[in-house]
């Protein structure tokens, strides 16, 4: 939030003026839900706990949460917590989709004991599970696209290779098959998983919501859940093999 090294990161600091500095942006005096978007392994786990503790106390805050961070890490922030007797993270905003599903081996077992509410991002992979790149192109626009700058290579790191397009190319088949977009079918999965609470969707015009927003009337029947489960199984095991 800032060139200086207090601007950012989980430091008492840092968590105490961003709280406000939101607060003044937003023009109220309080938000449900304030969360760290990275985990900071810089600062002293307590430091950042009692930082959000007084947030919360003070009234800024009725929840916080956290996002991108490894399950060892949010296990030792719930234990914290308890020890200190300050309040626990309440949610956990993981990257989740068809071709990212690493969480589902720690994180997402963490949180259905701890019951932290899951809200992942990502649910599209940037989107490609819409089925409308392809491989040898050049994407003039979206997250794989120049004008997005540095997140461009963050994107097409995870996604743009020949094994994760095969994928792509088969779940479509599967969507085909089924009468329903990609897009719709690849969301429905994610928020079929019982430990998910809801799913975070971006889009750049009102009509990439028609798809999308639809997902959470499609109830996939276990034949169907099954089959997708068994397509992306590998992407349980590891990020892209480069």
């Amino acid at each position: 939030m800032g060139p200086a090294p207090w601007d950012q990161g989980g430091s008492r600091k840092h968590l105490l003026d961003a709280i406000d500095a939101s607060l003044r942006r937003l023009g109220t005096d309080y938000v449900d839900l304030y969360q760290l978007h990275f985990d900071d392994p810089g600062t002293p786990l307590d430091e950042t706990l009692e930082a959000f503790d007084v947030i919360v106390r003070t009234g800024k805050a009725r929840y916080v949460g956290v996002s991108n961070i490894l399950a060892y890490r949010l296990a030792r922030a719930v234990g914290r917590s308890d020890v200190l007797r300050v309040g626990r993270f309440v949610s956990v905003q993981p990257r989740y989709n068809l071709l990212f599903r690493e969480i589902e081996r720690e994180l997402l077992p963490l949180a259905q004991e701890e019951q932290l509410a899951v809200i992942p991002f990502n649910p599209l992979a940037g989107g490609l599970l819409t089925g409308k790149y392809r491989h040898e192109q050049t994407p003039d626009k979206g997250r794989f696209s120049v004008e997005v700058g540095k997140f461009r290579e963050i994107y097409q790191d995870r996604y743009w290779h020949k094994r994760q397009f095969e994928t792509v190319e088969k779940l479509g088949d599967i969507a085909k098959l089924r009468g329903e977009p990609l897009a719709k079918l690849s969301i429905a999965w994610v928020l079929a998983n019982p430990v998910i609470t809801s799913a975070i969707l971006g889009a750049s015009s009102l009509d990439q919501l028609t798809d999308t927003l639809a997902a959470v009337d499609l109830q996939l029947d276990g034949e169907l859940k099954k089959h997708l489960d068994e397509l992306t199984v590998e992407y349980r095991r590891g990020d892209a093999i480069l």
